[in-house]
């Protein structure tokens, strides 16, 4: 059931809903959620003090030495979970040390909310959250007899997977999110949802949420629901595109119907700060040694990747890394599957806003099909090969260190370096069977 969230006393809210327990849940640097499950009894001193939780067993970079991570409940994004609603989940922002850690992806967000509240912005953002049902092993989709060579929007396949998705989706409606349809995508047993885009904030948490929905209602079926980049190397990758607009005092600062496109210049500016900054972003959108193999991905079955490898921007074209639909907002193309719902729209802020002080100018817009005639343009930068690459883009963007925090680049880049090294230290059988007898 949708909650009010204008004011909300948890305790209250479970003796009122029926909530025995809560999920005190945060989201740390690799996307992974944990939590702690509290009985309702105890939740007001939750909300007090916080859950405590050893912060080194997380994607956090802390010690074993370090003091206790907090995990302070946020009361307005409780929601009750359709599936079980004996259980309300809850977002938390981690503290150490009586202060908001810099590193905490949701503390990251929250502080470009407030750079963006400062110059009287607020971001609304949608996302296109893909994903594969697969068998319990992942091994496969799920659907023996989805095998089409152009399965997107296939209507008998989307209705063999009714159960799940009419699941999801009433449980959406449930929550008040204004789900507004569902399909079958370009992969075979893949699927996209779409529900209003909200307030950045807003939208992050039902990002978080949605991903462990999704998750837990495919399991209830005996699927497996997965929103890993590129799970299936002939097959389209799951992208993850998000819809930007900047508001003030409820309008829409993007929109000017004499500019072009419909875009006013405001617009034209945040997206220049996107293009200026996206090579270095690219570690946070796409944040997987997986996600490599959907953006440089070679022609898939249906015959199309629907993923960008160069930084350009276009009009209603969706081979770009941005495009335009209408003057209202523009779509980001680069975030996959694997995006730490917080990150994302909090590196967008950071690059845009920076993009609104430089009165930055984007360019003449492409409107060629990058998918075939991308060759021509001879000066576009070409996005990272792999993970390494965009890690050390990362590190040397001034910009992205500065507005989200030295110890939150610092710690993703170290965590993200060990994950690389582990990757680099695996061996293929490919390399086996085309260099053992080099």
């Amino acid at each position: 059931m949708a909650i009010d969230p204008t004011h909300i006393d948890l305790t209250q809210a479970a003796k009122e809903r029926g909530v025995k327990f809560f999920l005190v849940s945060y989201t740390d640097l690799f996307g992974a959620q944990r939590a702690k499950l509290v009985p309702a009894a105890a939740i007001a001193g939750m909300v007090a003090d916080g859950a405590g939780f050893a912060g080194f067993a997380t994607w956090l970079d802390l010690s074993p030495a370090d003091t206790d991570l907090l995990a302070m409940p946020d009361p307005a994004s409780m929601i009750q979970l359709p599936w079980k609603p004996e259980v309300a989940w809850v977002a938390a922002d981690l503290w150490m040390g009586g202060q908001p850690i810099e590193q905490g992806p949701r503390n990251a967000l929250k502080r470009m909310i407030a750079a963006a509240a400062d110059q009287g912005f607020q971001l609304k953002t949608g996302v296109e959250c893909e994903f594969f049902l697969t068998g319990p092993d992942g091994a496969g989709p799920s659907d023996p007899a989805d095998r089409g060579t152009k399965p997107c929007y296939d209507q008998q396949a989307l209705m063999r997977r009714y159960d799940v998705i009419a699941e999801i989706s009433d449980a959406m409606s449930a929550l008040g999110w204004q789900p507004y349809q569902s399909d079958h995508e370009d992969a075979i047993g893949q699927f996209e949802m779409n529900w209003e885009y909200d307030d950045a904030l807003v939208t992050a948490d039902r990002h978080a949420f949605f991903k462990y929905m999704a998750r837990s209602i495919a399991e209830k079926h005996g699927m497996r629901a997965t929103f890993m980049p590129k799970p299936f190397i002939n097959l389209t990758g799951s992208g993850c595109h998000v819809h930007l607009s900047l508001w003030r005092d409820g309008v829409n600062l993007f929109r000017d119907p004499a500019g072009e496109l419909g875009m006013s210049a405001l617009g034209y500016q945040f997206i220049a700060g996107l293009l200026n900054e996206a090579t270095a972003m690219c570690a946070i959108t796409n944040p997987t040694v997986n996600s490599y193999k959907r953006i440089n991905a070679p022609v898939t079955v249906s015959g199309s990747t629907w993923s960008p490898n160069t930084v350009t921007y276009t009009g209603n074209n969706r081979t770009h890394m941005i495009r335009i639909p209408n003057g209202n907002r523009f779509e980001f193309r680069l975030p996959d599957g694997a995006v730490n719902p917080y990150l994302l729209p909090a590196a967008v802020l950071a690059a845009g806003l920076a993009g609104i002080k430089a009165k930055a100018d984007p360019g003449p817009r492409l409107d060629i099909d990058m998918y075939t005639q991308g060759h021509t343009v001879t000066d576009g930068r070409k996005l990272p090969l792999n993970l390494l690459d965009a890690l050390r883009l990362l590190d040397g963007s001034t910009l992205l260190r500065n507005a989200l925090g030295d110890g939150l680049i610092t710690s993703f880049l170290t965590l993200k370096e060990r994950e690389w090294n582990a990757y680099a230290r695996h061996l293929t059988q490919w390399e086996r069977d085309n260099t053992l007898d080099c």
